[in-house]
């Protein structure tokens, strides 16, 4: 048996204008005092509610049923002999339209972003339930390809995209807000206002032109600080949406990289891949060798290989006393040696070591017995290497 209730909390305009003026005064203090602490954190738990709905919740069949919300449809389950034993709250689609669209109005989505780091725990989860459900929403019968509410964001308040990963400048909200980016990042557009956003500068993304070089100091570019200088839980978060970021989105990122060659790598080379860190020098490698090897950036991997400096930080991972560094510049490193347009600069490095290498290579990973692709692709490199010419031979021109 079951049956429908409703509660007399907040109704939903109520909701979303009481959580306005809470956010505002969030905004304005460090902390909030506990009492509204505690209001606000019932108002995010019941927006949550109301647009997902919740699992059942058990409750003891001698008590009060458990205390749902307004405009809440809660459906109650009962065992054989009548004792009630769970509540399940229904989502309604009329009342998911409603909040949406009262957030949006009033600019919740920017209050929450800004200020999420502030919140207790359990009400930073629920506000990113709620961004990233706004963010997928779409209204019944919406044509659009992107959800309504993000082409909102991307089009009149991208401020919110760039205050999400600002997120990353604090432990508490980064989890959050990186759980956000990655939901708003399966769109092209949220990647555009990211890699061209600058500071001080309203981003119109259907003027982007994409032949001006970054200034290097918009919110893409602080990813490098995140990753290297932040605490472990905010590098390893900010990582994985920077990964997203740049293997997501290929003739975009092809077309930025190669506008921003020399600063990109730069930074990547020396904060990321010479990272004091393990796990991100590691991480850092895969993801050069996954850029490179990608058929949308074959013209940033021919440019990556032609240069010589870029050849000897790779070389030095080969030496590395950890073997997984070892393994994942390895497959950097074959990229230089099978390309075939060479420059005079790569040839000189590898011609200068090829005694070296032609000893080093052999029992290089000697232990990876069972990885057959690897021992043939050094099997390769070691055959690139030994035809190697007596002197350097300028690649053919045109």
């Amino acid at each position: 048996m079951a049956f429908l209730f409703r509660s007399r909390q907040k109704s939903i305009p109520e909701l979303s204008s009481s959580t306005k003026d809470l956010m505002l005064k969030l905004g304005a203090v460090d902390k909030l005092d506990k009492k509204i602490e505690e209001e606000l954190a019932r108002n995010l738990n019941q927006m949550k509610i109301v647009l997902q709905g919740t699992p059942g919740i058990p409750f003891i069949s001698s008590g009060p049923p458990p205390n749902p919300f307004e405009g809440i449809t809660f459906r109650l389950q009962t065992d054989p002999e009548g004792n009630l034993q769970e509540a399940e709250a229904e989502v309604s689609p009329e009342q998911v339209f409603h909040l949406i669209s009262l957030i949006v109005n009033d600019d919740l989505l920017f209050s929450l972003a800004n200020n999420i780091h502030k919140l207790p725990f359990e009400s930073r989860k629920d506000a990113q339930v709620i961004i990233s459900t706004a963010f997928r929403y779409r209204a019944p019968n919406a044509q659009s390809a992107e959800p309504q509410v993000l082409q909102h964001v991307i089009a009149h308040r991208p401020e919110i995209i760039t205050s999400l990963c600002r997120g990353y400048d604090r432990r508490e909200s980064a989890m959050p807000c990186g759980g956000v980016l990655r939901e708003a990042l399966k769109y092209d557009a949220v990647a555009a206002l990211i890699l061209y956003h600058e500071p001080d500068k309203m981003l119109d993304l259907a003027n982007v032109d994409p032949s001006v070089p970054a200034s290097g100091e918009g919110v893409f570019w602080r990813f490098f600080e995140w990753i290297d200088r932040g605490a472990f839980e905010v590098s390893a978060d900010a990582f994985n949406t920077f990964r997203d970021i740049l293997t997501k989105h290929k003739p975009l990122v092809a077309t930025f990289l190669q506008t921003n060659f020399d600063m990109f790598f730069a930074k990547y080379n020396t904060v990321l891949v010479q990272s004091e860190s393990y796990v991100t020098k590691r991480q850092s490698i895969k993801l050069l060798g996954e850029i490179l090897l990608d058929r949308a950036n074959y013209s940033v991997m021919t440019a990556y290989v032609e240069s010589g400096e870029h050849l000897k930080i790779i070389m030095k991972l080969l030496r590395d006393d950890r073997k997984m560094i070892n393994y994942e510049g390895f497959h950097v490193f074959k990229v230089f040696v099978a390309n075939p347009n060479k420059s005079v600069a790569v040839q000189r490095i590898l011609i200068s070591n090829k005694e070296k290498l032609l000893r080093f290579l052999p029992t290089f990973l000697e232990d990876r017995t069972d990885d057959d692709q690897f021992t043939d692709e050094k099997a390769f490199l070691i055959r690139q290497i030994e035809l190697l010419p007596a002197a350097p031979v300028p690649a053919p021109s045109g």
